[in-house]
């Protein structure tokens, strides 16, 4: 099939040019850190782009293939045998497992029996008898591997996988978690932030446990993290960040509140975050980082299901009626049609993830010059998916060929934005959970 075309050359990119000689001299001596390696990475990336530049769209497909088979290969590697360096990671293990199985999931791959049943057996391990899941057995339960052991076993998605979780427990463990002004904790004694309350209800969302004794006072503690930036931050009067601006939309919607932020000005934050390097930076200032084209990009995904609710601040603030039926809202967000195009470059990030954070070899990475590990390679495959279908109408059943960054080939599977998990995996987790109560 016909490919699209990569969207820009490098020679706006490149920091040597003519244009900005007689600048350069003048304030080489004065450069911070952090424009010499600002400067540093746009040259890299300019060399990289140049690939494309004079080649024909034959040649141009080739170079922006993504490399399924090598990726498929580093991942199995992964699930097999880590190194003694992932030893830092022993607080980890559940993360990735969620970062490997979900790419797999992304490229269309499925794992055995026998590795689903040792998943589902490490992960029981890892589940303490109280509610929620550690890093690792006989460690402390905490609200991040707990999401990060749920979306795993969501994306496994066998009755064997699904079963496994304590649904009560899990419960009794995000109320304890559970603080009067109300956010949550991470884990006992442990800190409140915006990340936490998405881990939580994203949890319960996902498991049909929410209710709205675990989403009183959710809305106004994340609305309260809104800075004047329009981004979100980890906690009231911290720096806007594409993680926490993520994880604070995502859980609004989640809980029907998203009215309660500044929807205008966050979106505006959000896409000036795409620089010219064709990527997201995480913050203001920061470096281009292939793991935000899913944190920024899906944040954006989620805003074109809300345009009308944009154009317009409310001077309503929603309440929480003690009927409120939280157990569709992932369903409802499905039902809604995209009521505007990808308010990003969607193509011009696909260029970016392909061709400056994909290894030849498998994997993705944070940037060029770095190494490649299974967290970017999970967040930068999700970012990839969001692109791909973020011109997506009612009615349409693929992305068409000219919303795929090279051979179409390069599609992955669909991903639900609120939750990261591939598309598929949310109906059957839906379903089981909705059979049901806890």
């Amino acid at each position: 099939m016909e490919s699209s075309q990569p969207p820009v050359s490098s020679s706006h990119l490149d920091p040597t040019s003519d244009s900005d000689s007689d600048s350069g001299d003048e304030l080489g001596p004065h450069l911070t850190v952090t424009q010499e390696e600002q400067l540093k990475v746009e040259s890299q990336v300019a060399d990289i782009y140049r690939c494309l530049v004079g080649v024909s769209l034959h040649r141009q497909s080739l170079v922006l293939e993504l490399q399924r088979d090598r990726h498929i290969e580093y991942l199995t590697k992964g699930l097999n045998q880590l190194g003694h360096t992932f030893q830092v990671l022993d607080a980890n293990r559940p993360w990735l497992c969620y970062w490997i199985l979900h790419s797999y999931s992304l490229l269309g791959e499925a794992v055995d029996s026998e590795l689903e049943g040792r998943v589902v057996d490490f992960l029981s391990r890892c589940q303490d008898k109280e509610g929620g899941y550690a890093g690792g057995p006989g460690q402390m339960p905490h609200l991040a591997t707990t999401y990060a052991a749920v979306n795993t076993l969501v994306t496994l998605g066998t009755e064997r996988a699904l079963s496994s979780i304590n649904r009560k427990g899990m419960y009794n463990f995000l109320l304890s978690m559970k603080e009067s002004l109300g956010g949550f904790r991470m884990h006992q004694l442990g800190e409140i932030d915006a990340r936490s309350c998405y881990c939580a209800i994203s949890i319960a969302s996902l498991l049909n446990i929410l209710d709205t004794e675990l989403v009183r006072g959710v809305g106004d503690y994340i609305a309260s993290c809104q800075t004047y930036e329009g981004g979100i931050g980890g906690e009231p009067h911290s720096e806007a960040h594409g993680g926490y601006t993520f994880c604070g939309l995502a859980a609004m919607m989640l809980i029907d509140e998203v009215e309660k932020l500044d929807l205008p000005f966050l979106i505006n934050w959000v896409v000036s975050r795409q620089g010219i390097e064709l990527g997201f930076q995480g913050r203001a200032n920061k470096l281009v980082d292939g793991c935000y084209s899913f944190w920024q990009g899906a944040a954006l995904a989620l805003t074109q299901k809300l345009a009308p609710l944009a154009k317009e601040v409310s001077e309503e603030q929603s309440t929480i009626h003690a009927t409120r039926d939280y157990s569709d809202l992932g369903i409802e967000f499905l039902r809604r049609c995209n009521q505007t195009g990808p308010l990003y470059h969607h193509l011009a990030l696909q260029q970016y993830i392909i061709l400056c954070s994909q290894i030849l070899e498998g994997g993705f990475r944070d940037k060029p010059g770095k190494h490649r590990d299974y967290y970017h390679t999970c967040y930068c495959l999700s970012g990839l998916s969001i692109c791909q279908y973020s011109c997506m109408r009612d009615g349409d059943l693929r992305p068409s060929t000219s919303d795929v960054l090279g051979p179409y080939s390069n599609m992955l599977e669909q991903v639900h934005p609120l939750y990261n998990v591939v598309l598929d995996k949310f109906y059957t987790a839906h379903k089981f959970f909705s059979r049901s109560s806890f």
